[in-house]
């Protein structure tokens, strides 16, 4: 597969949870719906607010901006364009605007795990992605698509790509983590595994 495909491929991935909510199966074969709004228990519900990906982005934000007046269809991986197109939206992305508005706030949001930091087998430190495969494949999510998680407590048995409710503040702080560029930061207060709704 050409380079340009993979992008385009991840640029639909990484584009979908502005657009509807992500999604993907566990080992078991459950279906994850992550960023759905569900019923939050009490305690829950009066500590944190519930938060979808798509309110990390500002109103108007055009992740497509980058590639106004390119037909990537055409380009063919030996076209320097095709590179120049790729490094444009690595930089685009990494530069993506964040929602000042949520600075500070007490926020829950469900995304996937890619582990930064651990002790020995406990997870420390994470990024939280909108969709299943994101920072594992290149190019990352857009920096406003990343939250850079610090726990607030280590913890066990955490995998790459297990799916999480997270609770903490959150914060406005971009950072390069190897890994991706992340807009936000958090502390966890609350960590649990996703679980889809009762229907």
């Amino acid at each position: 597969m050409s380079v340009l495909r993979i992008a385009a491929t991840l640029l639909v991935l990484a584009l979908a949870p502005l657009l509807t909510h992500a999604e993907s199966k566990e080992a078991a074969g459950a279906r994850y719906r992550v960023g759905e709004r569900l019923a939050s228990d009490k305690a829950t519900a009066t500590s944190f607010r519930q938060i979808e990906w798509e309110d990390l982005t500002p109103k108007g934000w055009d992740p497509m901006a980058a590639f106004k007046g390119i037909d990537l269809a055409r380009l063919q991986d030996s076209d320097p364009k095709a590179m120049e197109a790729l490094d444009r939206m690595k930089s685009a992305w990494n530069q993506a605007p964040v929602n000042s508005s949520l600075d500070g706030q007490k926020v829950r949001i469900a995304g996937f795990v890619v582990p930064l930091e651990r002790k020995g087998e406990q997870v420390v430190e994470f990024l939280l992605v909108p969709y299943f495969g994101a920072c594992i494949h290149v190019p990352p999510p857009p920096a406003n698509q990343i939250i850079h998680v610090f726990a607030d407590k280590p913890v066990d048995g955490m995998r790459t790509m297990d799916a999480m409710w997270v609770s903490g503040r959150l914060k406005v702080h971009r950072a390069d983590t190897g890994m991706g560029v992340a807009g936000y930061q958090m502390r966890s207060e609350l960590l649990a595994p996703y679980t889809r709704p009762k229907t």
